[in-house]
């Protein structure tokens, strides 16, 4: 075989994994360019376009797409994704699937799961402020939220008197009468017990007349 025809081959094999290289760097490229024009939905596309049409596989591509599904309001599809990047062997990029998983479970309502989540972003990256701060602001919620079911829990069902009394109050801060519309509630809590039942009711007017008596 002459030196010919051997450079000729070589000149024949590179282009082609040239070519190959070039139309993966610009569905790269436009991945990125549908996602940050906000048309998650062709982002989705595009994405996964990489990952059918070229082999591209890593957990900074799954986290790409947990957030495109995520933003494109397909949360169970995003958590999916999520759940691939948080095994992810970069810590931070791990910490923020955690956090973003923790975002939806959050609006599914599933409280317990969610603050999990957000335990674990702070586990894989304690200096991730956003997981802390969403860590923190849903445990002092729930814990709000405990402590309200409980003191719903113990509170005295309201007899036909407390009705009346409280209903005569309703119609005294309709005439922006709240002294005299505390002064009913007090009186009648003296006089029957399941009045505390508007307890929330008796303090609100409490903080009104404090602040018109500033």
């Amino acid at each position: 075989m002459s030196w010919g025809k051997i450079f000729l081959g070589i000149l024949l094999f590179l282009p082609a994994s040239w070519t190959k290289v070039s139309r993966m760097n610009a569905a790269i490229d436009l991945a990125a360019e549908s996602y940050a024009k906000t048309e998650y939905e062709q982002a989705i596309t595009d994405h996964l376009a990489l990952m059918e049409g070229f082999g591209y596989v890593g957990t900074e591509l799954d986290f790409d797409l947990g957030l495109s599904h995520q933003y494109a309001e397909k949360p169970d599809e995003a958590l999916g994704f999520y759940d691939k990047a948080s095994i992810s062997a970069d810590k931070i990029l791990a910490s923020f699937a955690f956090n973003q998983s923790g975002v939806i479970q959050g609006n599914k309502e599933e409280y317990e799961v969610a603050l999990s989540k957000f335990k674990s972003a702070l586990i894989k990256d304690p200096f991730n402020e956003v997981a802390r701060h969403n860590y923190e602001l849903l445990a002092r919620w729930m814990q709000r939220d405990k402590e309200r079911k409980e003191q719903d829990q113990n509170k005295p069902e309201p007899s036909d008197f407390a009705k009346r009394k409280k209903a005569e109050a309703d119609r005294l801060v309709e005439q922006f009468r709240f002294k005299d519309a505390l002064t009913v509630m007090q009186e009648a809590l003296a006089q029957d017990e399941t009045v505390a039942a508007y307890q929330e009711f008796i303090k609100s007017l409490e903080e009104i007349i404090e602040i018109d008596e500033k």
